[in-house]
């Protein structure tokens, strides 16, 4: 065996340590050293040694604890050996901002290999795309409805198909790919490597991996009922017509340096947007109405602070990689549970800390209850000081100067605790 490698048995027994002590070429180290990684996550830890033996697997952990990784790096481990010009290896996921984060993030890791990936994704044209399923890259990152388009086309040769990766499983269910990603499994070999990968663990999880994999390891780091450790929850009470104005005098807090706001529908999430610039708050919006290019530049925009606000439907829930971000609001209370790991998640992350503040009318205290019945917590609730809740506030705050930037008053907004007072 190379002496660039670590026992696989060993390395599963370990609790703690480094990137040295997986199974991993010495290739795929320098580009883990590169990124600046120095410690496995759990996730990635446990998952590894078995992954690179090629077992199937069930991987299942919190949103911001490293899946990506975990998959990623056995699939190229895997290939190093294999013949080039030819697709080994296809990873499904639900969105096109989920593609093209691991796409970027395989080129990092492989950068010191010569192995090739490529992103399939709707959106954009597809002569780049048709290239690299032509021309053979040895990895695909596809999102399901765009790769059946190419499919249909009769040009994808998955003959050679090795692994499959199924990236935010519980996700792809959500948002109805399951007869899609059906009819592509359909089309690949049935002797293959297949690995599932899910933020929670649903019963229709359970039944998908009974049907497309065989005798899986399960690899489950952390309860799955469990909100982002770091996380501080607070519930706002508040009336639904009131909701834009109490969230624009939540943004007074300068504290509020980069925040997260789901809504329910395109439709609100446009409406909240318009709103907010109306209030001389720089904010963006993020949805799947919004061509790439647009939610590209939007994406953007919230990582080098152009936008303080970033509005998004629950598409960007898992499809949002941006460090630092400071608070994530809950415009609306979503109707699933798991939403709201999958939201509040996307603060907090990599050991840090942040807030989640949710906006709860009275018409979604029974979705609220089953959150915190989820995640085995009471979620404290409080009152703006300061802010009307009797009566419609119609009066806007100016907008900013042409080219300039509005400034934020510097009193932190401050809450009184209602945790008592519950109904």
């Amino acid at each position: 065996m190379n002496d660039s490698y670590t026992n696989p048995a060993d390395s599963a027994k370990k609790d703690e340590g480094s990137f040295e002590d997986l199974p991993l070429h010495s290739k795929l180290r320098r580009g883990i050293q590169e990124i600046g990684y120095t410690t496995p996550t759990p996730i990635q830890r446990d998952t590894i040694p078995h992954a690179v033996l090629g077992r199937d697997i069930i991987g299942t952990a919190q949103t911001g604890t490293g899946k990506t990784a975990a998959f990623l790096l056995p699939v190229l481990e895997r290939l190093l050996e294999e013949p080039r010009g030819r697709t080994h290896a296809l990873i499904l996921t639900p969105t096109r901002e989920l593609a093209i984060q691991a796409s970027d993030f395989l080129r990092k890791l492989a950068g010191h290999t010569q192995l090739r990936g490529g992103a399939v994704y709707g959106g954009v044209g597809m002569g780049d795309q048709e290239r690299a399923l032509r021309g053979g890259a040895e990895i695909i990152i596809a999102t399901p409805g765009r790769l059946l388009d190419h499919m249909s086309r009769g040009y994808v040769n998955f003959q050679n198909l090795k692994i499959l990766v199924l990236d935010e499983a519980d996700r792809m269910l959500d948002m109805g790919f399951l007869p899609d990603v059906r009819r592509i499994l359909q089309r690949l070999p049935r002797v293959r490597q297949t690995m599932l990968f899910s933020a929670t663990m649903p019963p229709e999880i359970v039944a998908l991996s009974r049907e497309f994999l065989h005798d899986p390891k399960m690899v489950q780091v952390e309860e799955r009922t469990v909100a982002a450790v770091g996380v501080t929850h607070l519930a706002l009470p508040i009336s639904s017509h009131l909701k834009t104005d109490l969230l624009a005098e939540l943004l007074r807090d300068e504290t509020m340096t980069s925040v997260l706001v789901f809504a329910r529908t395109k439709h609100r999430a446009d409406n909240l947007v318009r709103q907010l610039l109306h209030r001389g708050i720089n904010a963006a919006v993020i949805h799947g109405n919004r061509s790439q290019s647009q939610r590209v530049r939007a994406l953007e925009g919230f990582r080098t602070g152009e936008y303080r606000v970033l509005v998004a439907t629950d598409i960007a829930a898992r499809g949002v990689d941006v460090k630092d971000v400071s608070h994530v609001v809950n415009f609306d209370v979503p109707h699933e549970p798991e939403t709201y790991i999958h939201r509040v998640g996307r603060t907090a992350r990599a050991q840090q800390r942040g807030d989640a503040y949710t906006l709860v009318a009275s018409e979604e205290e029974g979705d609220f209850s089953r959150i915190e019945r989820l995640i085995g917590m009471r979620i404290n609730r409080a009152k703006l000081p300061g802010f009307s809740y009797d009566t419609p506030r119609t009066v806007l705050h100016p907008a900013p100067p042409s080219g300039g930037q509005r400034r934020y008053s510097r009193r932190p907004a401050r809450y009184e605790d209602r945790s008592r007072r519950r109904r």
